[in-house]
């Protein structure tokens, strides 16, 4: 399998669909010029391409596993790892206080795309300690990050979070994992956590553990828990890897994908750990490292989408198989395959352009201040995770259709990326539980932020009626219909009404947002460029879903609810 970092596609998408120059224009951006984009992109491309693509395989086929107590990486993954950090890549958007490049998020989220195109088990470790580096950033005290952060920075020492446990995956609150006051601001650590990405490696100095406990006469629920740094190695005096902590891996999962990305249950017996934040503040401080890791998961299925595209049409391509309409010999000449591809990149492009304008919201709120890109950001950020990564298990699925029968066959690499990007919509929170956040927090306000994007859309739609009306009607029509769905829901007083439309709302959302960025694309080109038509084929084949995912969230909850388990048996 061989993968092409689709560098122009960022570019084009930066300067013409999301607004990247409001981000540079901004004083606390204006370094990231478009030269140092272009070098950025350029040479986080190349690491992707030679060196961390060549490890995908390897990574599936000899899984890491658990020898004497350590975890023993794929081949190949340590000498990925150090490109990785050598290259600063770990800490693109970390603070320059502490050795970070201080760059947008937005060329951070292009970036960790890349690397997931590439190598998605080997990409979970950065990303990872990308979302501890800024919970610390933002939550530790002045002590903690003069310790951990450099090291976070520097690739030396890697991050984790330790959030589940087996009975409490997604009712967070339920966990038992308790830490007790020592009387010198340590905390003894004791609890069992599981499915923990990267809990354990041969290739850092230390591994950081982000642990969420109870202290002692806590409250039930969420308001009772904490969070906690715990290192495997207890830093020294100096700030070196000194004693080891209490606390081990118990077992490596077997899962169905991301065989070279180890996932650890995890052990804390009295393991000492380090307030970070306020007591019972931990969710407060967990949550600025899951939004962070939310978006870069949105990333991960839009990277693998990505690979996977790339891998079809290089088959199709070559495949040669009964008669093409087309004067193509190979199976592209056939409609059914074209329309497959098709699906494939249009998908792949709109779910980028949504991370993107998510990642550009995210870096205005950090550059300006202002609250109404906050809120854009956070309205944004369940939308790109979930969308993101829905595209990329179709767009793989499709993938492995494309191929036929060596789809089935692991040696094209097609079914490998269907497995390993399945989890994307399980963890950082499942993608249902991305759309109740959705329609439920994220409409708190009213349906504010989400109408400010729809009057953009509008707006655009409005403009382009004259140059482009068989694409802006279509995209005009739908945004409206979208403003009648979102204002359903905002009439519902009962959550259950909006949770069962949840995922169809949230997923209209995305369609409707993948035709504004299209038809952006569109105008940016001209009818004459490949953009044009592929956004043809985005707005008149794919945008229709729209209404039929609308129909299905403003539905209400009484005809999922009046059936019973005998009725699904």
């Amino acid at each position: 399998m061989t993968y092409r970092a689709p560098v122009e596609d960022y570019q084009f998408i930066f300067d013409h669909v999301v607004g990247l120059e409001q981000v540079t224009g901004t004083e606390r951006f204006a370094e990231a010029t478009p030269d140092l984009r272009a070098a950025i992109l350029g040479e986080a491309g190349r690491m992707c391409e030679e060196v961390l693509a060549p490890l995908q395989r390897a990574g599936d086929l000899t899984p890491a596993r658990l020898e004497n107590g350590v975890v023993r990486t794929s081949p190949g993954f340590a000498e990925g790892y150090r490109a990785i950090a050598e290259g600063g890549w770990v800490s693109i958007a970390a603070d320059p206080a502490h050795g970070g490049m201080g760059l947008p998020a937005s060329l951070a989220t292009a970036v960790n795309e890349m690397m997931s195109g590439a190598c998605l088990s080997l990409q979970l470790s950065p990303l990872m300690t990308q979302g501890q580096i800024e919970a610390l950033e933002h939550h530790a005290s002045d002590e903690i990050k003069e310790v951990y952060l450099p090291k976070l920075v520097s690739g030396d020492w890697a991050g984790t979070m330790n959030l589940t446990e087996a009975h409490a995956g997604s009712d967070v609150g339920a966990l038992r994992t308790k830490a007790e006051p020592q009387g010198d601001g340590s905390y003894a650590v004791t609890g069992q956590k599981i499915f923990i990405s990267w809990g354990d490696n041969d290739i850092t100095e230390n591994v950081c553990h982000l642990v969420l406990a109870r202290l002692p006469g806590a409250p039930e629920g969420t308001k009772g828990i904490s969070l906690f740094m715990v290192p495997k190695y207890i830093p020294d005096e100096a700030g070196n890897p000194g004693q080891a902590n209490d606390l081990r891996v118990v077992s490596l999962e077997h899962k169905l994908g991301l065989h070279g990305s180890p996932t650890a249950v995890m052990q804390f017996d009295g393991a000492r750990g380090w307030l970070i934040g306020e007591e019972g503040g931990g969710m407060k401080a967990m949550f600025t490292m899951m939004n962070n890791a939310r978006l870069g998961v949105g990333g991960q299925g839009i990277g693998v989408a990505e690979a996977a595209c790339q891998t079809a049409l290089a088959y199709a391509e070559e495949r040669v198989q009964g008669r093409s309409a087309g004067p193509e010999k190979a199976i592209i000449g056939h409609a059914d395959v074209r329309r497959m591809l098709a699906e494939m990149r249009a998908d792949t492009f709109a779910a980028r352009s949504i991370a993107l304008a998510c990642a550009v919201a995210i870096d205005m709120a950090h550059a300006t201040g202002g609250a109404d890109w906050a809120a854009r950001a956070a309205f944004l950020t369940p939308i790109a995770k979930a969308f993101g990564t829905e595209t990329g298990m179709r767009v793989a699925e499709l993938g492995v259709q494309v191929h036929g029968g060596m789809g089935f066959i692991e040696e094209t690499g097609a079914a490998q990326y269907s497995r390993d990007v399945r989890v994307t919509a399980i963890y950082e929170g499942t993608n249902g539980i991305q759309a109740m956040d959705l329609v439920g927090r994220k409409l708190m306000d009213g349906g504010e932020a989400a109408a400010a994007i729809l009057d953009e859309i509008e707006a655009q739609a409005e403009a382009a009626r004259a140059e482009m009306p068989e694409l802006a009607e279509p995209v005009w029509q739908a945004a409206e219909n979208l403003r009648e769905a979102m204002e359903w829901m905002l009439a519902q007083g009962e959550m259950t009404e909006r949770f069962a439309g949840a995922v169809p709302f949230l997923m209209g959302f995305g369609r409707v947002l993948g035709a504004h960025y299209h038809l952006s694309a569109a105008m940016a080109e001209g009818e004459e460029g490949k953009r044009h038509r592929l956004a043809r084929f985005y707005i008149r084949r794919l945008l229709p879903q729209s209404a039929a995912y609308l129909a299905h969230a403003t539905a209400g909850a009484e005809g999922v609810m009046a059936l019973s388990p005998d009725d699904l048996r």
